[in-house]
């Protein structure tokens, strides 16, 4: 008697949705993101990208009197237009205060983005919002009412309460190529290999003995609730820190904090097989 064949199991990728506050990430430790590493960390495990929305300002007053703001601007369009983003511009209106006639700008991309991840909900299952603005934390319930994930990315003066409502925050620091490291040379291996440059978290450091271990990604995938870097699974890698490689202006008690992201270079070590952190330089400043 012939078994019958188990029927193979298809498994339908999700669809995601990106959405960029590119205003917002810009003049909050991001500028100079690359737009292609942000849509391969959104559509991780082959995930398919429904939408890719930017939301971009644009100074038209600006525009007619100085061209090489304009021509950068459209650069900058085409190429996000190549990656098969949509843009969603938002013209910069000027307003006069009345009390001291100075001219502020205004261009607020907000409600734009707001309503369109709300409308388009429906057709998602993870909904990837780069921005830290804590006008969003009602969107993000409303979003998640809907059924979907939702995850946000950003960089510096992010909200508290929209790192607490969102189902996955992560620093932009952390995704692996996301923001170019300025001092690595051009020469250097990729990110994750020794010799190469990479940000992480310190996780262990013990005070008496001077030394610790820090944590970093190697790899964008769907594992990285995984941070135990001894599990196989894990993107993470951990590495070996001295004391000595810290700046003499943080305050070593204050190491094991999420909020402070450090920058270094992966060296060998001491030890066949293991690596340790030199160089070491922070992000930002302990909370």
């Amino acid at each position: 008697m012939t078994t019958p064949a188990t029927p193979s199991v298809i498994k339908t990728p999700l669809k995601v949705g990106l959405y960029i506050d590119a205003a917002n990430i810009a003049m909050n430790g991001g500028f100079g993101m690359r737009f292609s590493v942000l849509r391969d960390f959104a559509c991780r495990d082959g995930a398919e990208p429904i939408r890719l929305n930017a939301y971009v300002s644009f100074d038209p007053e600006r525009a007619n009197i100085d061209r090489e703001y304009a021509r950068r601007q459209d650069r900058f369009y085409a190429a996000l237009r190549e990656q098969g983003y949509k843009l969603i511009q938002k013209n910069v209106k000027w307003y006069t205060d009345p009390d001291t006639g100075e001219k502020h700008p205004k261009a607020n991309v907000d409600l734009d983005l707001a309503v369109d991840a709300l409308l388009q909900s429906e057709r998602l299952d993870r909904v990837v919002l780069a921005t830290g603005d804590g006008d969003f934390v009602q969107v993000v319930r409303a979003l998640q009412n809907h059924g979907c994930r939702v995850e946000a990315i950003a960089f510096d003066n992010v909200s508290t309460d929209l790192r607490r409502e969102v189902d996955l925050y992560i620093s932009g620091y952390l995704i692996p190529d996301l923001l170019p490291i300025q001092r690595a040379p051009t020469d250097v291996p990729p990110w994750g290999k020794t010799g190469s440059f990479v940000r992480g978290v310190c996780y262990n450091h013990d005070l008496s003995k001077k030394y610790g271990f820090v944590r970093y990604l190697t790899r964008i995938d769907g594992e990285m609730w995984r941070t135990d870097s001894r599990d196989k699974l894990s993107p993470y890698a951990s590495t070996f820190c001295h004391e000595s490689e810290y700046p003499d202006d943080i305050n070593t008690a204050k190491l094991m904090n999420r909020n402070l992201i450090v920058e270094f270079q992966i060296i060998s070590g001491t030890e066949e097989g293991k690596t340790q952190a030199t160089s070491v330089r922070c992000f930002r400043a302990v909370t």
